[in-house]
């Protein structure tokens, strides 16, 4: 029931199949203890043990209900079989037990046909929430969790998941319903013989108890280390030209080899715990129906207490007992391993973002004057990267921040976009902090370009349009034309749908780097960040980008982060940054005049 709790959000917008569900579910518990009790009066003319009644007996209460049911059974017995013949009677009995069968198969697949509905339901809006809640996560949470072991959660424990669930209602409404109905019978038919079984069944629970113990912890375990290995495959796979370059494949195949060792061995423990289960239960089951010869036998053959096909069906209803008892044992297990995998899934859902928008979220829908950084501080671990920072950017202005690595350059451009959230001070827009706004509007005022060209494996149509997907084809082909990528785009196969590979694997740096920035500018925003966009990039596929970056920026207001000096001569304001602080700061000829610090990285880069 707990572990219900815990996806009771996921599970209710299908209560009406796990409804459907448990009504088919005890139809088959109860038409399964019929189909097995039916076989008593069957055996019974075949012996015949059936007594002779031709009177039609009369219901009395309920607390002769047994009486009036297998007198009523013997008085139709004996009624057919004088007319008809025992074999008639017999033909009867048989067509009795193949319907209750018939009706015990039927809702079984009935059970198991709405709960589809529920398990894949389940499944599908796991994964959508916790895909939904990768993206709504602020960066700083990946530079701390492995991306593998957020696939691990997304693929092996939501279908785990799924998996249990099937053995949760199999736990609490199918299997238990059978052994009550089976032990509710079994006492109408001899109750002495039901508490001589009772003696068996805590031992037994004991004994199987003691094999789960651990098992929630061990399959804990084998989840962890799928998410560490494949971390080291998303890792192998981003970084494979560096593996190769530096020939440390065999660093990298031992590290996998090393983790799916563990998860071997991890998962051979709890293989054994699982496997165990149904050997186990089964024995304990061979056991107790092994006593109830002896002691039943001694009913029947001894002190007649009890007739032969009472025995048979009594012996039938135990067995009943057995097989939901396995499958119960064998659910539990599941159930913990779906409980384990619960918890690491739930543990990315719950996370509480510091970055989500709150009810009072402004939507700002414009940019009108200014950009300010009043007296900010920012740390990302123990020592701050920007102290008592303050700056002001006026609309339609250029400034460029320069400095050398590790000056705080960058992580303005992460302050403005709000990936991260300042620990002192304010960034604020048009007068009002940034935290005031919703994140969706905040940073649809702004086009970022970064020194990683950031493409997928889609068209060329598809990556410029991310984000505006009501653009036109002329629309494209305009933002293309300004970022100076028309040239080679219309030389492709099929121009803007030609699918570009992952990562756009098929272009060069410069033509991906200027299709980063026809997707900035088709999205128009009125403050551009460029983020070193022309660091990686040689002579010739330099020019290029910054004629278009040229072109992008004017009109708009635009922060300039640069590691190349020569493309930010035009700016506005050049801001030369030292260990989180303003160094210096004007134009490009004021900074030379001045002979400080920009002096010095401008003769460094020209020698």
């Amino acid at each position: 029931m707990e572990y219900l709790k815990k996806l009771s959000r996921f599970i209710l917008p299908y209560r009406k199949y796990a409804i459907l569900n448990i009504i088919c579910n005890i139809f088959y518990a109860l038409f399964s203890t019929l189909s097995m009790v039916s076989l008593m009066p069957m055996i019974n003319v075949l012996f015949g043990e059936s007594a002779q009644i031709t009177v039609p007996p009369v219901y009395t209460g309920f607390k002769e209900i047994k009486s009036y049911a297998q007198d009523s059974l013997n008085y139709f017995v004996t009624s057919v079989s004088e007319t008809d013949g025992p074999q008639q009677a017999l033909l009867y009995m048989i067509i009795l037990i193949i319907s209750l069968f018939l009706l015990k198969n039927l809702f079984s697949y009935l059970a198991i046909f709405f709960v589809t509905y529920l398990r894949n339901g389940v499944l599908k809006d796991l994964r959508n929430a916790i895909y939904d809640k990768v993206m709504s996560l602020p960066i700083s949470y990946y530079s701390e969790k492995r991306k593998g072991d957020i696939i691990a959660r997304i693929s092996g424990d939501v279908g785990e998941v799924q998996q249990s669930l099937l053995s949760v209602l199999e736990l609490i409404v199918r299997e238990p319903l059978t052994i009550i109905f089976a032990i509710v019978t079994m006492f109408i038919i001899s109750a002495k013989l039901t508490l001589f079984v009772f003696l068996f069944i805590p031992i037994a629970g004991f004994i199987i108890s003691m094999i789960g113990k651990r098992l929630k912890k061990h399959s804990q375990k084998v989840q962890e280390e799928q998410g560490l290995f494949l971390s080291t495959l998303e890792e192998t796979l981003g970084g494979l030209r560096v593996i190769k370059g530096f020939t440390a494949e065999p660093y990298f195949s031992e590290k996998f080899r090393s983790s799916t060792q563990r998860f071997f061995k991890y998962s051979n423990r709890l293989g054994h715990r699982q496997n165990l289960a149904s050997p186990t239960s089964e024995f304990l089951g061979i056991m107790t129906i092994t006593a109830l010869l002896w002691y039943g036998g001694g009913m029947v053959l001894v002190d007649h207490s009890l007739s032969g096909g009472a025995f048979i069906g009594y012996m039938a209803l135990s067995y009943q007992i057995l097989t939901p008892a396995k499958a119960i044992s064998k659910a539990s297990y599941r159930v913990k391993a779906g409980n384990a995998a619960a918890d690491r899934v739930l543990e990315v859902l719950d996370t509480i973002s510091p970055l989500d928008d709150t009810p009072t979220s402004i939507h700002k829908k414009d940019f009108n004057s200014h950009i300010s950084f009043e007296n900010i501080s920012f740390k990302y671990d123990d020592a701050y990267v920007l102290d008592d920072f303050s700056l002001t950017i006026e609309k339609g202005k250029t400034v460029a921040l320069v400095g050398q690595s590790g000056s705080g350059k960058s992580t303005i451009a992460n302050l403005i976009t709000r990936f991260y959230d300042v620990n002192k001070g304010t960034v604020a827009i048009d007068g009002t902090n940034i935290k005031e706004f919703q994140k969706h509007s905040l940073r649809n005022l702004m086009g970022l370009v970064t020194q990683d060209s950031i493409l997928f494996n889609d068209t060329i149509k598809n990556n410029v349009t991310l984000g505006q997907k009501h653009s036109t084809d002329e629309d494209i082909i305009e933002a293309l034309q300004i970022a100076n990528a028309w040239e080679f785009v219309k030389e492709l196969p099929q121009g803007i749908h030609t699918n570009i590979g992952d990562a756009g694997g098929k272009l060069s740096g410069g033509q991906k780097q200027r299709l980063s920035i026809a997707r900035a500018v088709l999205k128009n925003p009125p403050i551009m960040i460029l983020d070193e966009a022309t660091s990686a990039l040689d002579t010739e596929s330099e020019r290029l980008v910054q004629d278009a970056l040229e072109k992008m920026m004017k009109n708009r207001t635009s922060i300039v982060i640069a590691h190349r000096l020569s493309t930010i001569q035009k700016a506005d304001l050049i801001v030369v940054m030292q260990k989180g602080k303003i160094a210096e700061q004007g134009t490009h000829e004021s900074l030379l005049a001045a002979n400080g610090m920009y002096t010095k990285l401008v003769g460094m880069q020209s020698l």
